[in-house]
């Protein structure tokens, strides 16, 4: 389908708004229903089903039932499944691309580029799940053999963000699937469309009834706590922020679940007196307003040399003042609304609290005066060590931009930060590039490019930013327990010169 014939009522229409439990769409045993609203209008676009405790315990009954025989599946059949549902996915862009413009408020042209970065997570582990291996090994005696093979850890609980409902959705159930678990998502209540959407493609692509459930819920901290509490689960994937991946770490010692989290972020992006100045300021505009600003590896602080600072920020402030703002779906837009005005006012108290310690607006620096949760992209200079917006993480359109002369200075203010998730560098030194990267307390750092996602690298961070890794070979590790097998074989070597 082209863009001009995927309409929103067309594409709401084809939605499913149960939830999807053991192979079947069922209504809720609440009885109620969760209002999804387009962020660019305030109205409200469809009502889905809103799960409770008993449908929780459902799910995880379905997928426990689901485990052994999904375990036991042949690699290849598992690997067949998700590479259709790759396949389906991207056959079906215009409709996923729609949700999620609709649901969560990004630009369409980007919420297409979710729809394939989405489904290469299906692709790189179908292509994985037939490579899952283990090792044989003889003892250092030369009296019996190490057998290590790989299993699936179990049934998995999935709770996903707002901001990219696909992908962080299939970032998860990709190598969850290929390792042979089942597992049940909780999506984020403001976006559960394309999850929804993507059930009935993997349901399509064949994934056997109870190995991957979806349980929308308005009561997330009660279901997911059940749930944890269950000993039939055995692991928990969160995205989301820090406070409430804290409370997780907390809530899993009891059944002491495998966990991993993928929290904030406070991305420093390092600009270097050798650097080409137009090529860091289109990187920074993709690294700080891809998503509407909305991602945990948006930059955050942009550290740029003082030799080019002025150059810089004028030019940044440029780029930013000619961006088209306005709902998604329109033809031609930039950026479009934050996801509801709670995260709006926050990102203005942010502003106003650099301005008010120092900080001078370049451009921007300001909710619109219109419906919806538009605010203005925003360059800010001069920004004081002490403003929040330096500590906290952003989520917005805001690029405040700070000076530096010294390499050792910039590397301990990057640094600073509790979190450690990406960062961004920029020079033409490709010593110091090195140098800096091995120094940066960074999961990940992208050298000379506004990007650092890709579905076959390891994602993830340090500190607070969490733990555990999504993507990449490092990604299905995180579905497998390792079982030793103590193999009483072979007889006893000769020494060299005769018997032992």
């Amino acid at each position: 389908m082209t863009y001009e014939t995927m309409k929103p009522d067309a594409a709401l229409a084809k939605v499913p708004t149960d939830l999807f439990i053991g192979g079947r769409w069922v209504s809720p045993g609440t009885g109620k229903t969760i209002a999804v609203e387009n962020p660019a209008t305030g109205d409200v676009i469809a009502e889905i089903a809103d799960g409770g405790l008993a449908d929780m315990a459902a799910a995880l009954d379905a997928a426990a039932a689901a485990q052994r025989d999904w375990a036991r599946t042949a690699p290849r059949v598992r690997s067949d499944i998700l590479r259709r549902a790759y396949t389906l996915m991207l056959e079906r862009s215009d409709h996923l691309a729609t949700l999620t413009t609709l649901e969560m408020g990004k630009p369409y042209a980007q919420a297409r580029a979710e729809v394939t970065y989405a489904a290469e997570y299906l692709r790189w582990y179908s292509e994985e799940a037939v490579r899952i291996g283990g090792r044989y090994t003889v003892t250092e005696s030369g009296v019996g053999r190490i057998v290590t093979m790989a299993q699936p850890v179990g049934p998995c609980l999935f709770v996903t963000p707002w901001n990219f409902p696909l992908a962080m959705g299939t970032r998860k159930i990709g190598p969850a699937l290929a390792a042979g678990c089942t597992c049940i998502v909780k999506p984020a209540k403001q976006t559960p469309l394309s999850m929804l959407a993507t059930a009935s493609i993997l349901e399509e692509a064949g994934v056997p009834a109870g190995v991957v459930n979806i349980v929308p819920s308005s009561d997330s901290t009660r279901i997911v706590a059940a749930a944890m509490n269950d000993p039939r689960l055995r692991k928990i994937s969160f995205t989301g922020s820090t406070e409430v991946g804290q409370s997780l770490v907390r809530q899993s010692a009891d059944q002491l679940l495998r966990v991993s989290l993928e929290l904030g972020g406070n991305a420093p992006f390092i600009v270097f007196d050798d650097a080409d100045v137009g090529s860091a300021v289109d990187a920074a505009i993709q690294a700080k307003l891809r998503n509407n600003g909305e991602a945990c590896t948006s930059a955050n602080r942009l550290y740029v040399h003082s030799s080019i600072a002025a150059e810089f920020a004028a030019e940044l402030a440029a780029r930013f003042s000619a961006l088209t703002i306005g709902p998604g779906m329109d033809p031609g837009t930039d950026i479009g609304p934050l996801i509801d005005d709670k995260q709006r006012r926050q990102v203005q108290r942010l502003v106003d609290d650099a301005v008010a310690k120092g900080a001078r607006v370049a451009t921007g620096g300001h909710a619109l005066d219109r419906p919806g949760c538009f605010f203005a992209p925003t360059v800010l200079t001069d920004v004081p060590d002490d403003a929040l917006l330096i500590q906290d993480e952003i989520f917005g359109p805001v690029a405040p931009i700070i000076s530096f002369d010294d390499e050792t200075a910039v590397l301990e203010s990057a640094n600073s930060s509790r979190y450690g998730l990406a960062a961004y560098v920029f020079t033409r030194d490709l010593d110091r590039a090195i140098r800096v990267a091995e120094q940066l307390d960074s999961g990940m750092v992208a050298i000379n490019q506004g990007t650092v996602s890709n579905p076959a690298a390891p994602f993830g961070g340090v500190k607070h930013s969490g733990y555990g890794r999504e993507g990449g070979p490092e990604g299905l590790d995180e579905y497998l327990e390792t079982k030793y097998v103590a193999l009483g074989a072979g007889t006893a070597p000769t020494s060299i010169g005769g018997r032992a």
